[in-house]
This record gives C-alpha cells, structure tokens and sequence, in this order.
C-alpha cells in the first residue's frame, strides 16, 4: 500500500523533471549569452520554426508575418524574431526558399519545454502556404522526453521477463526466481517516485529516470540473487528457515550494505562537477542504491521467513531447461539448495591454474579497448542525439545544411566597454584581424562585414543591431569544413586575440569548450573522492590492503575500456545496429562519460 501511494505521489510530481542542465550555469559564454539578451535584445532561441517555400513571395510573407505577430502573443513567448519581421540574413537560407522564425521562450528550459509542446502543433496548422518544422533546444526536449518514455516501455516490457527466466535458470524454482524481480520492482517504482518528489525542490533531468530503471533494476536483481543464493546455501546445510535467513544477513546482508555504500560515496563524487545533468544524475544513483540496499535488507528477509522451503526447493524442470542449465545433474540433499556447476568449476580452475597468462591477455583486451579514446571529440548533446526520423533531428540538419551561420559554427563577441561609435576605427580593425584568422569564414559587426580579403561593403541598417550605448558585439563565422576540435581552437585563438577593450566570447561552439574545461577542472578531485573512498571502504570490508587496490586496478581498466567502447561505437559509428538507432555525430556528448 505504502510503494502504490509513494509512486502515485511521484507521478504526479514527474511533470517538474528538467530537459537542460548539460552546461554550467556560470561560464563566459554563458554571461555572453545573458548579456546579448539584455543589452541588445539578441534571442536565446529556444525554439526555431523552419519554413520552406518561396519566402519573398506575397503569400508566404503575409502569412510568416501573421504568424510571428500570433506567436509574440501566445503567453509563454518572450520574443520572436523571423526573417520578415527583421530581414536578417541569417534566417534566410542560401537559395532563399526557406526562412526560419526564431522564438525566445521564458522561465526554466522545463516551462520553455511546455510552451513548445503546446505551440508547436498550433503552428503547423496555421500556415497553408507551407508546411511548418520545429527544432531547438525547447522541441528537442519535448520529443526526448516523449522518446524516454516509449524507450523505458520498452526496456521494462524485454528486461522483466528476461531477467525471471535467466533467474528461473539460474535456481530452478520460480519462488527463488521471482523474488530477486520482486525487489527490482519495488526499487524501481519507489526510486521513480522518489526522484519525482525531489524536482520539485532541485534541478533533476528527464534522463535520470533510464539511471533509475536501469540501474535500479539492475542493483536491486545483483543484491536480492546475493541474498537468495546465501539463504539456500545456508538451508541446504540442514539449517532452519530462521537461523538461515539470521546468518544470510549477517554475510550477504552486511555485503550488500558495504556495496551500497561504495557505490553511493563514488556517486556524490558526481556533486563536484558544475553541471546540473550530472548532480540530477547522483541524486537518481543514490536513490536507486539507498533504496536497493534497504528493500533487500528488510523487505528480502520478510518474504525469505514467509516463504521459507519453497525457496529452496527447486521444481521438476521442462527438458529444454534441463539441457540448457549450467548446474551439475546431481541434486543436493532433500532437492535443497543450488548445486554445484561443473562449468564455473572448470572456469575457476582455468584461471587459478594460469594466472599470469589469462590474467595478461584480458589486460591486453581490456587496453586495446580503450585505445579509440584517444580520438574522442567531446560535444554537448543537441536534437542530433534523437533518432533521425523525429522532427527536431530532421529540420535541425536542414537549418545546418541551407543557412549561412548555423549555431554550432557563430562565435559571439562581447566588448562590454567598447562603445560602437566613438571606437569604430579601432572596431574595424578588430573585425578584420579576426576575419583574417584560420577558420574564419566571415565577421559582422556594426561597422559592416569583414572577410580574410577586406570588408565588403558599408554597414547597412541590419548592423546597427551590433550597437548599444557603450558596448558592442560581433559574430564570427567559422568555415564549414571545420569539426569540432578545430572550431574549439579558433574559440581558445579568439579568446586570446588582443581587442579595442575587455572581451567574452559566447556562441554553441564556446558553450561546448566551457563545458569540457568545467568538467576537466574537477575530474581529478571527483577521481580522487571516489578512488580513496572506495580503498577506505573496501579496506574496512575486507582487512586487506591489497584487495582493495586490486578492486581499483580492475575499475580503472574496465572504466577506460568502457570509454574507449563508446568512442568506436557511439562516436565514429562501428557497430551501431547491435545497440539501436541512433545517430552518428562524429563527438561523445561531454557529460556522459561522467
């Protein structure tokens, strides 16, 4: 009663889950966004409409017109900007037969992810002459969370049955099998609802809830089989249902405490990084781990005392189970307990006969593995992490491929104390050293547009929008051919470019480099907060001093081939259809090897 009123609690708390939170909230290029909005009424762009079409036809401009005025009024809606409204070129694509409508959405990335969802179908009714498109930031979080949802449906529906017929295999009596899913279950909804509740009072991504269903199911599954298979052990030696679940908790209740609470003081090393994705992220890892060690700890040895013998007692088996099971044919006493398996003997006796051997080679398998990091380009997620075939992806790579300045290759530079008018020969001069730096395709500023070459043409009325009292801005272009390591170093080479005044720079392409430098910063004390915990931890379990090293060794190699696994496949593409669809960006989302 108690798990069904929590989880209905939490349902209806889940509406408060975040779709932001994969930059820190206090970088240059963070400041240089703010201040853009603020002082010169540049839009945050939360929301881009594409419209194709012949956008300098009649019909196509009365109603794109229409349709920024009914979008300014729609509540929700800090501005609107489109390209008949402003006649910017950069919202208009390269062959003219498409425009964007750039929206500014107030309140959290969770608000501007409802207004999205609540427009964005209104708009695509509203234009006859042309069939309307969504992307940005704000859509992007709409349709992920919408694709979470079907992905962890999916998920539980394969992963539940799965996990009762390999545990069926495993112990041969569906009342064994059954309770390790039991408590998988009960983590699961309550560590669901739990983080559900803690939006409302903190930051906590949408993505927190696959930790929660993975690893909570996963967690809990790992405890209860430990807890289960100690008890029938116990059991089986002739002892009583009470006595056995007392020494069962005494060993494998005191293994899964110490495992919960390794596992939680390297989650809180999350905490140090400035990123809200990664502290939503530890608060679903601690929840799953603390409720997973406590439902096994009190829940587990309650069913263990009620259901007593039919947990050891294994049943009369089909005879594909009897051919596929990995236990010896040899029942122990009375039909108790788990036998033993010749399979895992042979393997066990493999490996302590030729340590050094097989020991080496998986060394060697686990280092090859991680080679390909080496070639990691980090990112930060965009709607290029959805599936091709939603929206968001598709209009986001049209804008990408048909406008002259997609966001992933504008730099946007602040001088705070550089006013426009009084420093426009010292501006000028600015504008064309960048505009002659490598990479750089071109520079706009309230004096014109500048090239490698010389500037190109006077300014028109479309750059007075550089000029504010006393401070000033411009946008650079980097070149198409760029990837992402280059564009980084033309942010680091613009950054240290000597300037009329101060200046910040901004932009998709310095969010990314901010975000890496935050989280590179503190990678060394997260390491370090997690590594001697788990030595501290391990050493009080075992009194060894060089297990717990041993365990350390053993995490950094399979943490580094790990890495190096998700670089071959998510990266550069190798091996995509065994893991599902999923797009190849040529870059690992910055925050996910955390």
């Amino acid at each position: 009663m108690f798990t069904v009123l929590f989880a209905a609690a939490g349902a209806m708390a889940s509406g408060s889950l975040s779709v932001g939170g994969f930059t820190p909230p206090d970088t240059e290029s963070a400041r240089v966004e703010q201040a853009l909005a603020r002082d010169f009424g540049v839009p945050r762009t939360d929301l881009l409409l594409y419209v194709p079409g012949e956008v300098d036809s009649p019909v196509v401009r009365d109603q794109g017109l229409r349709l920024t005025q009914r979008l300014a009024a729609e509540p929700g809606v800090a501005s609107v900007h489109s390209y008949w409204s402003t006649g910017a070129g950069e919202l208009r694509s390269k062959d003219g037969r498409a425009a964007l409508i750039a929206v500014d959405l107030s309140g959290t990335d969770t608000r501007a992810a409802a207004t999205a969802a609540r427009i964005v179908p209104q708009v695509a009714d509203s234009m006859t002459a042309a069939h309307v498109s969504a992307a940005g930031p704000a859509w992007m979080g709409v349709q992920a969370t919408e694709q979470c949802g079907k992905d962890l449906l999916r998920a539980e529906l394969v992963a539940a049955p799965l996990t009762i017929l390999i545990l069926l295999l495993a112990f041969g009596s569906p009342t064994a099998a059954l309770l390790p899913a039991v408590i998988g279950v009960f983590t699961v909804t309550l560590s669901t609802a739990l983080i559900g509740l803690l939006a409302r009072l903190t930051t906590v991504s949408v993505f927190a809830t696959n930790i929660v269903t993975a690893l909570g199911f996963g967690l809990a599954v790992d405890y209860a089989l430990l807890v289960v298979t100690r008890f029938r052990e116990e059991h089986a030696q002739g002892a009583t249902v009470a006595t056995a679940v007392s020494k069962t908790m005494r060993t494998a209740g005191r293994s899964v405490l110490f495992s919960a609470l390794t596992v939680a003081v390297a989650l809180c090393a999350l905490f140090v990084f400035p990123l809200p994705f990664l502290h939503s992220m530890a608060w679903a890892g601690l929840s799953v781990v603390t409720l997973s060690a406590l439902a096994t700890v009190t829940v587990m040895p309650a069913l263990l005392t009620l259901l007593g013998d039919r947990i050891s007692r294994a049943s009369a088996r089909p005879p594909l189970l009897e051919r596929v099971r990995l236990r010896n044919t040899t029942e122990p006493t009375q039909g108790y307990g788990p036998a033993d398996s010749p399979t895992w003997r042979a393997v066990a006796g493999a490996s302590t006969k030729h340590p050094l051997l097989l020991g080496g080679v998986c060394a060697l398998v686990l280092l090859a593995l991680a080679i390909p990091f080496a070639r990691v380009q980090f990112g930060i997620p965009d709607e290029r992490d959805l599936p091709a075939h939603l929206e968001a992806h598709a209009t986001g790579e049209r804008v990408r491929q048909e406008f002259p300045a997609p966001p992933e290759r504008t730099l946007t530079v602040w001088l705070p104390a550089t006013d426009a008018h009084t420093s426009s020969v010292e501006l000028s001069r600015y504008a064309q050293r960048l505009a002659e730096t490598a990479g750089v395709s071109g520079v706009e500023a309230s004096t014109g547009r500048f090239t490698a070459h010389a500037p190109v043409g006077a300014p028109t009325a479309r750059h007075q929008r550089f000029a504010a009292p006393g401070t000033t801005w411009l946008a650079v272009t980097g070149l198409a051919s760029l990837d992402n390591g280059a564009m980084d170093d033309l942010v680091r080479q613009v950054r240290a470019a000597p300037a009329p005044g101060p200046h910040l720079v901004g932009g998709l392409p310095a969010q990314r480099v901010d975000t890496v430098d935050a989280i590179g910063s503190r990678l060394a004390a997260a390491v370090a907060i997690a590594g001697v915990s788990t030595l501290i931890l391990l050493f009080l379990f075992t009194r060894s001093v060089l297990i717990p090293f041993k365990a350390l060794l053993l995490a950094a190699l399979s943490l580094t081939a790990s890495l190096g696994a998700m670089v071959f496949v998510f990266q550069e593409g190798y091996f995509k259809t065994l893991v599902g669809e999923f797009a190849v960006t040529g870059q690992l989302d910055a925050p996910w090897p955390c």
